[in-house]
């Protein structure tokens, strides 16, 4: 199946990564219609995540053409594909950090005017750096065929390369490497300043319980984004376990779980937020069910009249003979 991809990759890999591929897709679209759709829904924190998804959305098309072509060359759509999943996965990384600066300001430093702030500075970085990389790497023709080196079956930097290690620190690893290090330290910040609120008000809880402003939806959503750097680490720590192999060259980076886990990593960020931020969150989730039973009930009723109407068409033709 892997032709003459230096690493193997099987049928059923293919298959289970084209599926990571396919929810990735829909789940990052269902969290961006959500954010269009219901008006009090479009906070600050829901829009961060509304952007994250968009290049989790390109991310999971261009992987998904890639896993599903299976390149084995250079080829012009190898070099495409390579190029969108560089600048959708790159702007991905930048995007979950900012999240991350966004609640740490807006929570443990209580100023939601500076966190506001910040935003047109992430659209810049989380888009204009990427794209500047990107560029860069296709001027160089550093984008191309990698064997499934630290990929599956998807094009990323061209093997071949004698720099190759250093142009994939550079379209992504260094990216995620500094990730790894700032989400876990801003995280714990958040988490220990929520932990100290809670305690200093513990005395006045029963007042709080009875107060609607304290259980705020959306300052419970706001801190329910602090897990996106647990997803974003325990689906991409494969991938950096891989890339480590191929610099150490060690041969573990072709053992088949290791290729799949990789495969589901990178394909998989849009689904997990979705299902954390949207299907786990019931004020959004109610709204849904709600909406797929109202769609349920009418297309029920509609089928009813159809019936009722056929019948009584019947009857009548029955009653003019």
């Amino acid at each position: 199946m892997a032709g003459t991809n230096q690493t193997e990759v099987y049928v059923y890999e293919q298959v289970v990564i084209l599926t990571s591929c396919v929810l990735s897709f829909f789940g990052s679209l269902l969290i961006i219609s959500t954010y269009f759709c219901w008006p009090d829904l479009k906070t600050k924190p829901r829009q961060l995540l509304m952007f994250l998804s968009v290049s989790d959305l390109l991310s999971a098309l261009s992987y998904f053409y890639g896993v599903l072509r299976m390149f084995d060359s250079d080829s012009a759509d190898c070099v495409a594909q390579g190029a969108i999943s560089t600048f959708a996965n790159t702007s991905s990384f930048f995007w979950t950090v900012a999240i991350a600066i966004y609640l740490y300001v807006f929570i443990v430093k209580s100023s939601k005017r500076r966190a506001d702030n910040l935003v047109l500075y992430f659209h810049l970085i989380s888009w204009g750096i990427p794209l500047a990389i990107t560029v860069a790497a296709l001027s160089l023709h550093k984008i191309g065929y990698d064997a499934s080196e630290v990929s599956v079956g998807w094009c990323w930097v061209n093997i071949q390369a004698e720099d190759h290690v250093l142009w994939m620190l550079l379209t992504g690893k260094i990216w995620e490497f500094v990730a790894y290090v700032t989400l876990p330290v801003l995280y714990i910040l958040i988490k220990m300043h929520i932990h100290r609120a809670h305690t200093a008000l513990s005395e006045y809880r029963p007042i709080l319980t009875s107060n609607p402003v304290s259980q705020s939806p959306s300052s419970a959503t706001d801190r329910k984004m602090t897990l996106i750097p647990i997803i974003f680490i325990m689906l991409r720590m494969w991938s950096t376990i891989r890339f480590l192999l191929l610099v150490f060259g060690s041969p573990a980076g072709h053992y088949p779980i290791l290729v799949t886990l990789h495969g589901i990593g990178n394909t998989f960020q849009g689904a997990a937020n979705c299902i954390m931020f949207v299907l786990f969150t019931p004020s959004i989730s109610s709204r849904l069910w709600a909406l797929l039973r109202c769609r349920d009930r009418d297309g029920h009723y509609t089928s009813e009249s159809v019936s009722q109407n056929r019948t009584n068409a019947k009857t009548q033709t029955g009653g003019e003979q």
